[in-house]
């Protein structure tokens, strides 16, 4: 097969690897959530089930992003980014991207029925179908599109939890359904602000069923879609199942304190047109989002853990030894109270 020009045959796997778009893999990272939060990180089985719903989860995403590429080749190459893609730039042929993909896919779902779980293995097929899904089609929907990110998103903590067999509360998904939309909808918004009304990039937005002045609602949707998840969270701090699993629920408080100023800088800076367009990858790249991470990993310590004080405060309370030392005694202070009236009587 002829290579492209200026593409020599040694740098085909590098190539390849640019396609696979391995960088985007930490957002399968997703699927260790629901096992750090039901405290069960402990089994070394356990651990070896994330990793192999790991690299299934990334073989799977990698196959969807290069039919994506496939799919959006033409428009990509008038993209000023995005024509440097393998796919668009011809760096990779369309036979060998097909063959990767199907090939992707396949050692993905071997993995996911035979090394997991039926279970697991049907979750990631709905993945695969829902992915493809919006590549070929629901993209192009506005709002739909956006409410699907934020489905592929949130399936990536349901799968996890369906690999450990750790249940995942209703909490959790709505926390993360608001979340995502907020980060789908300031995705959509970057590229709104960064087109310009006379470029060819025009047809390509409204394709997917956006216009430019669409911005302002969306960056409304988006802000409170943000909201609502730090919302939820402040409900779920109260919940039943929180305070089986946190003893120290202020610093729960302050997670969402963080939350609400890492959300409000995010849309800020996307409203300054300084946030690229993938929320998400900034993140991981940011080092202020890595400060909030590590100051919320730490209050999430810091409020599974017991206070020794507060566990040995038990028969030590006042209002405990009360009820301890009062079970028998009622009793026999009843008792000394009816001899003295029998006496009287009898006197």
């Amino acid at each position: 097969m002829n290579q492209p020009v200026g593409i020599q045959p040694t740098n085909l796997l590098r190539v390849l690897i640019r396609a696979l778009r391995p960088h985007q893999w930490i957002k399968n990272s997703l699927l260790v959530v629901p096992l750090l939060l039901a405290h069960e990180f402990e089994s070394q089985q356990n651990l070896l089930q994330l990793v192999y719903a790991f690299i299934s989860f990334s073989g799977v995403a990698s196959a969807m992003y290069l039919i994506n590429d496939l799919v959006d080749m033409q428009a990509d190459r008038s993209h000023p980014t995005k024509r440097l893609r393998p796919i668009a730039s011809g760096a990779l042929s369309v036979p060998r991207a097909l063959i990767l993909t199907v090939g992707l896919a396949t050692t993905s779902l071997l993995i996911a029925f035979f090394a997991l779980s039926p279970e697991f293995g049907l979750m990631l097929v709905i993945y695969l179908v829902a992915s493809g899904c919006y590549s070929m089609q629901l993209k192009r929907i506005a709002i739909v599109d956006v409410l699907m990110l934020a489905c592929l998103y949130t399936m990536r903590i349901l799968a996890g939890g369906t690999a450990v067999d750790v249940t995942v509360s209703e909490w959790l998904l709505a926390f993360s359904m608001f979340l995502f939309t907020s980060l789908a909808f300031a995705k959509r918004y970057v590229e709104l602000i960064a087109i310009d009304e006379d470029s060819a990039d025009v047809l390509k937005i409204r394709r997917r069923g956006y216009q430019k002045r669409d911005t302002g609602i969306i960056e409304t949707m988006g802000m409170t879609s943000g909201y609502l998840a730090v919302l939820v969270l402040a409900l779920y701090i109260n919940s039943d199942q929180m305070t089986e699993l946190y003893h120290n629920n202020w610093a729960l408080w302050i997670i969402c304190v963080l939350l609400l100023y890492w959300l409000s800088r995010l849309w800020l800076l996307a409203k300054r047109g300084q946030l690229p367009d993938d929320p998400v990858l900034f993140a991981i790249k940011d080092k202020t989002s890595w400060l909030i991470a590590a100051l919320v990993a730490l209050l999430l310590t810091l409020a599974a853990n017991q206070d020794p004080a507060r566990s040995n405060q038990g028969l030590h309370s006042p209002s405990k030894q009360l009820a301890v030392f009062e079970l028998i005694p009622r009793q026999v202070k009843q008792d000394c109270e009816i001899k003295p009236a029998n006496n009287q009587r009898l006197g």
